[in-house]
């Protein structure tokens, strides 16, 4: 705990608010809230914590704190800091993925569609669906048994939906609305749990098939009905009232939480939801934020009733969502609550090992590599190198691995542009110069640790580059292979010198993880280059074929063989003067 820090916690007020957790570059990682603010935060500082805490407030070197009038406030307010600021240590509390609905288009000619986003649009929505492969199958079910429309702009002609009796085709035919107003209404009884109309009508059309000894059509039609009986099995009846409803039930274990959600759609159990993640905060409260992006990060589904366990501040959750919320204390409504705290239970006890396996892996390992090194724990790790053969097109890569986990979208290529030749020392200059030089001048974060895909000489010119150019103090590794190829030395400290590593220890595994992606990074990035280089090569030195042209000769052939075989008309065709053209074919030929 710095001094900072430990000032601003004796000015803490007893009031209920906000808190949100910077790092060292000032960014927030965390948003919590508290009924007592004082308390709540100085609980960071003071006790033990587990190691994923623990993990927390070792990044943790300031924090700012917003006064509400109320817990519930609080509450609200939290949501939309974190929607607002996506801490990395908030992102996990629940991912962003959405629903899926089926949806019958507002049409003259309506279609079914499945869909993640609910729009007003006057269209009808059925849902949600626990996975998009519930929504198909249950989509691809009323395909074979109405013809709606399928295709999105409506084609000149009859396309295969009609051959196969899933579309009317009104781009073709005149149909009249009442029979699309009559299939829409029938899959609204069949979205809304009331199949006994349509399974009838099948079982009319089969028997009639039957009679006329059309025993192709009687079996579809028997299959339809089975399909319709399949679907049914899955979907649990549990009240007569027919209600939608959201049954929440919680547990937490070793510092994390898992929450189950039951969907019921007109009175029927249809699926469920599982989330796993870690908390910092009291259950409680990281349950009800958990909530509260369950419904408003991800547009998902408000239902009529909400049912929660009954340690949960009932008050606090109305003002999130703005439906019946209902704390069921016996019969049947108690029990749906209770089995879903168990199944919440049974799933946090089957996927713990794999969560713990995966930290280890990527957050436990960059803890493990920091102790190793005797630094602050890397958890920005940028690493370089570079590839070229025999000088030609040399470039330099750039991966970056945050929390132990690749981000691609911060990966960078160079193309070296002040050294002639194969000099790696100088490309590995110019390139940490220019990487650094710019994070300098557009207050970018640095990272924690760099390692070089590389031995001594170009770790001493990073290092030389770093303090004595840019003035700048960032850990500096390299990572050396053996005649295989492998990874096998990490070089660290001053004097630099081998460090001593486990080949069986997660630390390592992560330096390998990461000298293999940087050096895939860099080879491809070099195989684009000199690709388009050695088709440059060809077509240089030729009068009036500038890049402008040799660009548009390479989008349009493809290949210099290809180029060669074309003929003038063609080139000419591609955008080349004649006499330009004839230049090109002459080059080629003398080449050839």
């Amino acid at each position: 705990m710095n001094d900072k820090i430990r000032e601003k916690l004796k000015l803490l007020p007893n009031l209920p608010g906000c808190y949100l957790m910077k790092n060292q570059a000032g960014e927030i990682i965390y948003v919590g809230k508290a009924k007592v603010l004082k308390s709540r935060v100085r609980s960071y500082f003071s006790g033990s914590h587990d190691t994923k805490t623990e993990r927390l407030v070792a990044e943790i070197a300031d924090f700012e704190y917003i006064v509400t009038e109320s817990d519930i406030e609080a509450l609200l307010l939290e949501i939309n800091l974190i929607k607002q600021n996506t801490p990395k240590y908030n992102i996990m509390l629940k991912d962003d993925k959405t629903y899926p609905f089926i949806k019958i288009t507002n049409e003259k000619y309506p279609r079914l569609l499945i869909t993640r986003k609910v729009l007003k649009d006057n269209a009808a929505y059925f849902g949600p669906y626990p996975d998009v492969g519930a929504a198909n199958e249950t989509k691809k079910l009323l395909d074979r048994l109405f013809p709606l429309r399928k295709c999105k702009v409506l084609p000149n002609e009859v396309c295969l939906y009609y051959h196969i009796n899933q579309c009317l085709a009104p781009c073709v035919f005149s149909i009249e609305g009442d029979i699309y107003k009559t299939m829409v209404n029938e899959i609204r009884l069949f979205l809304n749990g009331n199949v006994s109309k349509v399974t009838a009508r099948l079982n009319e059309e089969m028997k009639q098939a039957a009679e006329e000894l059309a025993f192709e059509r009687a079996a579809e039609y028997r299959d339809q009905i089975k399909g319709i009986e399949t679907l049914r099995t899955k979907q649990q009846m549990m009240y007569a009232d027919l209600e939608d409803r959201d049954v929440f039930g919680y547990y937490a274990d070793k510092g994390y939480l898992c929450v189950q959600v039951f969907f019921i759609r007109q009175g029927k159990l249809i699926e469920r939801d599982v989330s796993i993640f870690p908390f910092y905060n009291e259950i409680e409260a990281d349950f009800l934020t958990f909530i509260g992006q369950f419904y408003q990060e991800s547009a998902h589904f408000i239902p009529k009733e909400i049912f929660i366990p009954k340690e949960i501040a009932k008050e606090s959750l109305a003002a999130i969502v703005q439906t019946k919320v209902t704390q069921p204390i016996k019969g049947n409504k108690k029990k749906l609550v209770d089995l879903a705290i168990k199944n919440a239970k049974i799933q946090l006890d089957l996927k713990f090992n794999l969560i713990e396996r995966q930290l280890e892996r990527t957050v436990g390992a960059v803890d493990k590599l920091g102790a190793q090194l005797n630094i602050p724990r890397p958890t920005r790790i940028e690493a370089f190198d570079n590839s070229n053969i025999s000088g030609t097109s040399p470039v330099s890569a750039m991966v970056v691995f945050v929390d132990g986990k690749p981000s691609k979208k911060d990966y960078r290529k160079y193309k070296i542009k002040t050294v002639k030749g194969a000099d790696d020392y100088a490309s590995m200059r110019e390139v940490i110069y220019r990487r650094y030089a710019r994070v300098i001048k557009d207050g970018l974060t640095l990272p924690d640790l760099i390692v070089i895909d590389g031995g001594k000489g170009q770790v001493d010119i990073a290092k030389d580059v770093l303090t004595n150019q840019l003035g700048l103090d960032i850990p500096v590794a390299g990572l050396v292979k053996n005649d295989k190829h492998q990874t096998h030395d990490l070089l660290f400290g001053e004097p630099l010198e081998a460090i001593e590593l486990k080949r069986s220890s997660e630390a390592f595994f992560l330096l390998q993880r990461i000298q293999d992606e940087v050096h895939r990074f860099a080879i491809t990035f070099h195989r684009q280059v000199r690709s388009k280089n050695s088709f440059a090569s060809l077509l240089d030195n030729i009068d009036g074929l500038g890049p402008k042209r040799k660009q548009a000769l390479l989008r349009k052939f493809k290949s210099v063989k290809k180029i060669e075989q074309a003929t003038i008309e063609a080139l000419r065709a591609a955008g080349l003067p004649e006499k330009v053209a004839y230049a090109v074919k002459e080059k080629l030929k003398k080449e050839q």
